[in-house]
């Protein structure tokens, strides 16, 4: 490892400047990822903080993030700032009427403990029901109001991103949540060049596939798909790996690569596996999945800053993509997102 600590990258996000690496909750919504008291939960937070780990992500459906962050920032001087993101989805039909729509914010700032909600991601499930631009608007409106600070997008495709943003003027999405890896590359294939019209910036999720992405997998058989020790991202992510993208055998190729790129580098593969998502200048953070209590890597996240690829480490990762189905993968999963429709 290289001995020195680079510094966190930052971006600006609508009135935010931003860390590059955030903290994703997700792992909150399940004990299936394990469990830690409240109490340490919120020491895990104050440790990220600490190192600049400022933005947090969660969700209305991720068990209790949102209070947990609530009753953390409450435990926070002044001058200590950090980024509550979290969001709405919308997995059944509703009226996006003003009064629901004002309901939703209203308890989100509620769980959240704050005047204003700092970031609030949308999700539709139903593209046929054209509702979602009306709540849109609708949080347009709150957000002049001052109960939105910032409004961004989760799990939306390329076309309706683009849609969106058209229709509803610039500078009002800031982001879209998507999934983006050296495995699950769809956002190159069109979301790129939303991003780049309409001034967005993607948060990114799986980018370490569940942490297969690493050098712990290298060299290893294929896990069983049902054994009970992998981890429900896990049995996500090996699912896409063997079935979507290519095979075992291809992926372990991929490893070797990112091993001997790392090696240059004095890093991981999740090291260079991240900073590959980080290089594409439409991505401004990765959410890393923080079982906070539990398992935590804040130093060694800082690893991920400090270099760049080249172009040799560039052409040799891209060697071993192209064997893959990877640019296939927005026909046959679908574009952004589709996974979940």
């Amino acid at each position: 490892m290289s001995s020195s600590k680079p510094s966190l990258e930052t971006f600006k996000l609508g009135p935010f400047t931003a860390p590059r690496i955030w903290v994703g909750l997700w792992q909150l919504s399940s004990n299936a990822w394990g469990s830690a008291p409240t109490a340490k939960i919120r020491q895990g937070m104050a440790r990220h903080v600490e190192l600049g780990y400022n933005a947090f992500d969660m969700a209305d459906h991720y068990g209790s993030a949102e209070i947990i962050f609530g009753q953390f920032r409450e435990t926070l001087s002044e001058s200590v700032r950090v980024i509550g993101a979290t969001k709405w989805c919308v997995f059944r039909q509703v009226e996006p009427s003003r009064s629901v729509v004002e309901a939703v914010v209203r308890e989100r700032m509620r769980r959240m403990r704050s005047t204003s909600v700092d970031l609030l991601q949308f999700h539709w499930q139903d593209y046929s029901d054209k509702g979602y631009l009306t709540a849109l608007q609708v949080l347009q409106d709150l957000q002049h109001e001052g109960l939105i600070s910032a409004v961004g997008l989760c799990n939306f495709d390329a076309v309706r991103t683009d849609e969106i943003c058209t229709q509803l003027g610039p500078g009002f999405i800031v982001s879209n949540q998507v999934p983006f890896s050296l495995i699950d590359t769809r956002p190159l294939h069109g979301m790129a060049d939303v991003c780049e019209r309409h001034n967005i910036k993607l948060l990114t999720y799986g980018t370490l596939c569940g942490g297969f992405l690493s050098d712990k997998w290298l060299g290893q058989p294929e896990p069983d798909l049902y054994a009970g020790e992998l981890t429900p991202s896990q049995r996500k992510y090996l699912d896409v790996i063997v079935r979507a993208w290519g095979t075992w055998a291809l992926f372990q190729s991929l490893l070797a690569v990112l091993r001997e790129v790392g090696s240059r580098h004095g890093r991981s593969i999740a090291h260079i596996a991240t900073r590959w998502v980080l290089d594409h200048p439409f991505v401004g953070a990765v959410i890393i999945g923080a079982r906070l209590g539990i398992s935590e890597h804040q130093d060694d996240n800082l690893q991920i800053f400090g270099f760049s690829l080249s172009e040799d480490d560039n052409r040799d990762i891209e060697a071993v993509l192209a064997l893959s189905s990877g640019r296939q993968m927005i026909t046959t999963i679908g574009d952004c997102g589709a996974e979940y429709r």
